[in-house]
């Protein structure tokens, strides 16, 4: 029987609710600690715990049908790959973010500025959709560290609560744009798995 294959994050903000939203509709995993792998009882469901980054990838490459991910990785990393629902959990916004001293007050004031993030692509997008101009430094994590460390002028992060941004000395400045966890779907999936899902 065709199974089909849905990827969750291996750790982190999504997992927990992740796998909540898979028991609540039904579907029970037999997961034993640092399984990357493992297949529902009562349904015909792989789901494979992988690194949240790495998600966008095996969707566009078939290796999973369907997964469930935070939008703005989808946005980030996913070659325009479709999802099919907003799942309501795991909400956050891409913001633009400077020092507290800053006269920056939006975007604009970040022209020919350096901003540090981890969403390079995002940024870029919407820089050229405002025609602004920047210095780009791509970190992977702690990004909002960049300002105090003479590194960068703003950063683009992910914020929930802002209290990273509150301890770090940080004001949003602008918003990029709202994410939640969505359930996104391989345009490789085949109409079996696509009926299963």
């Amino acid at each position: 029987m065709n199974k089909l294959r849905i990827a969750v994050q291996k750790s982190g903000r999504l997992n927990e609710d992740s796998m909540r939203i898979l028991k609540d509709i039904g579907i029970s995993i037999d997961n034993g600690k640092d399984q990357l792998k493992a297949a529902a009882r009562d349904f015909p469901v792989e789901v494979f715990y992988l690194r949240n980054g790495d998600i966008p990838q095996y969707l566009q490459d078939g290796v999973v049908d369907a997964a469930i991910i935070g939008e703005n990785v989808l946005i980030e990393k996913g070659n325009n790959i479709e999802f099919v629902e907003r799942l309501g959990f795991s909400k956050c916004k891409v913001s633009i973010a400077v020092p507290k001293e800053s006269k920056a007050s939006s975007l604009k004031d970040l022209a020919c500025k350096r901003i540090a993030t981890s969403y390079p692509e995002t940024v870029k997008k919407f820089l050229t959709a405002q025609n602004i101009e920047a210095n780009l430094h791509i970190i992977n994590g702690s990004v909002e560290i960049a300002p105090n460390i003479g590194l960068a002028d703003g950063i683009c992060d992910i914020v929930s609560s802002g209290s990273t941004l509150f301890k770090n000395g940080l004001k949003e400045i602008e918003v990029l744009l709202k994410s939640e966890a969505v359930l996104a779907v391989s345009p490789e999936i085949s109409a079996e798995r696509k009926a299963i899902l």
